[in-house]
């Protein structure tokens, strides 16, 4: 069996360096007679900046120019035509020790299509407040081996053996704003694909303390309502199905900008700093849904590639 551990990466060499030096250490411990591992950087800077970074420690590297996240997966899948099956995971995420035995392990015991592992975020020892009060990184909480409905990529085995006849492929849609994980996954269900989770299978996010601000948050949930607005309207087939989702994104999302509001100003009154955190993201979240609805994208990814 061959595996490719693929990671996508643009401009951030110490986090890759990071993942790298736990993904290439575990590679090389599950590398035997059954089963070769091989460890995939996809850079998404055309001036291949991650190449030393990768080479430093044996990975096979590769430049993907056009820009967005789906391009670099549909590159990292390309890439692994001869392999069994490809994970992916981001560039900012550190394994844990027994992570991919333990990924490949469930895989082998429920010969599903895909296999989605826990993230778990740290937090720096300074991070405000009011961003731990909030919960946006409180993840759902999973049996071992549940089947679900959709995942992200940021911790994700899809064996290619089974997926390939689905003619599957990351929609560039959504490339620089997100949420092509959650389309590719859907569709995947959809078309009779299985997707399990693995709870011991677990890597660290390594998210910048710059980044561990109020406004980060409530732009982070901004954008992740308006990407799963958006996936549900594109899913949706038809013209008229697609402005009849429209119209239920526009009442779902009003009917959260409406109780979040309602939290927020509740926790005003009662001081707790959980209820207006979490009510305000909320707000943001049922706005992101909102926008979606009258056709505007929000563009995560383009503005991290401006602002590197």
């Amino acid at each position: 069996m061959l595996v490719v551990v693929a990671i996508p990466t643009f401009k951030r060499p110490a986090a890759l360096e990071s993942a790298l030096s736990s993904v290439t250490a575990q590679a090389r411990e599950r590398t035997d007679g059954h089963t070769t591992v091989r460890v995939l950087v996809i850079d998404n800077d055309p001036l291949a900046s991650a190449r030393n970074v990768a080479e430093a420690f044996g990975a096979t590297y590769c430049v993907e120019p056009q820009p967005g996240i789906a391009a670099v997966r549909n590159r990292a899948i390309d890439e692994a035509s001869d392999a069994d099956a490809v994970i992916f995971i981001d560039d900012d995420e550190v394994p844990e020790d027994s992570w991919l035995r333990n990924l490949l392990r469930a895989h082998a015991e429920t010969g599903v299509h895909a296999v989605a592992g826990r993230v778990v975020t740290r937090f720096p020892d300074d991070v405000e407040e009011w961003v731990r009060a909030s919960g946006a990184f409180i993840r759902p909480v999973r049996a071992d081996r549940q089947a679900m409905t959709e995942a992200a990529t940021n911790n994700l085995l899809l064996d290619l053996a089974l997926i390939r006849p689905l003619g599957l492929r990351f929609d560039e849609r959504f490339g620089l704003t997100g949420g092509s994980d959650s389309m590719y996954t859907r569709l995947l269900v959809s078309r009779g694909g299985v997707i399990r989770w693995a709870q011991d299978a677990v890597v660290v996010e390594q998210e910048e303390a710059s980044r561990f601000t109020r406004a980060w948050v409530l732009m982070r949930t901004f954008r992740f309502g308006n990407t799963a607005a958006r996936v549900d309207i594109a899913l949706a087939g038809s013209a008229s199905a697609r402005m009849l989702a429209r119209v239920k994104m526009c009442v779902r999302g009003g009917a959260r900008v409406a109780g979040g509001s309602v939290r927020w100003v509740w926790g005003s009154v009662s001081r707790s700093l959980p209820h207006r955190a979490r009510g305000l993201r909320t707000a943001y979240r049922g706005a992101g849904m909102i926008a979606a609805a009258i056709g505007y994208a929000h563009d995560e990814y383009g503005r991290r590639r401006s602002a590197a």
